[in-house]
């Protein structure tokens, strides 16, 4: 049985941070809300609940999990990106994009795409998300909350208490964060590449 935290979508209370994040440590699955849509997360160095994630979502080892970060301090350590790449997305961040870098050593296997070490990266513009990484301290492993067979992510965390309820430890009323998906961005060739038109502006990116 899931627990259910209402958590005020611009001043996130510390009190429920703190306790969402020791959920987390303890190896849990949660719900939370994103600037695009609600998402499902767990901590990175953890097999199970990564595990966990991919049942309810029914993922093969194909799918590449996005890491969500707090700020670009966090990347070189998961990513390997030049001067001209940072720069591009620190003018773009906190926002709805997600960036498709090469993984650097840190970056579990179990993360990436057999063939392809490449790992996605984001920082949302989203206080409670970003409460939440800055009280972890580390990215979260993590992936859009669209069921299997649907089109769209669930927008409503009560319906989303509701159908998993079983699956999850945490569920976060952050209100409704919108349902448009980020526009992904590859940054791992000589000229960006919009793979994915979505919430966040992909003018800047198109050559």
């Amino acid at each position: 049985m899931s627990q259910f935290f209402q958590i005020h979508p611009v001043n996130p209370q510390t009190r429920l941070i703190k306790q969402a994040v020791d959920i987390l440590n303890a190896g849990g699955v949660i719900a939370y809300p994103t600037d695009s849509a609600y998402a499902l997360g767990c901590k990175i160095g953890e097999k199970t609940p990564s595990d966990r994630i991919k049942t309810i979502r029914k993922l093969d080892d194909k799918h590449n999990f996005t890491l969500v970060c707090r700020d670009l301090s966090e990347l070189a350590t998961y990513a390997k990106v030049d001067n001209q790449q940072y720069r591009m997305m620190r003018n773009h961040t906190p926002g709805a994009y997600t960036f498709i870098l090469p993984a650097t050593s840190e970056v579990p296997r179990r993360l990436l795409h057999p063939k392809r070490r490449q790992i996605g990266v984001r920082i949302p513009d989203n206080p409670i998300a970003l409460a939440l990484l800055e009280a972890l301290g580390e990215p979260l492993m993590s992936v859009t909350l669209v069921l299997p067979g649907e089109t769209e992510p669930m927008t409503d965390p009560y319906d989303i208490r509701a159908t998993l309820e079983h699956q999850l430890d945490l569920v976060i009323d952050g209100g409704f964060c919108g349902l448009e998906p980020t526009t992904v961005i590859d940054l791992t060739q000589e000229v960006p590449a919009v793979l994915r038109e979505g919430k966040g502006d992909p003018s800047p990116f198109l050559s």
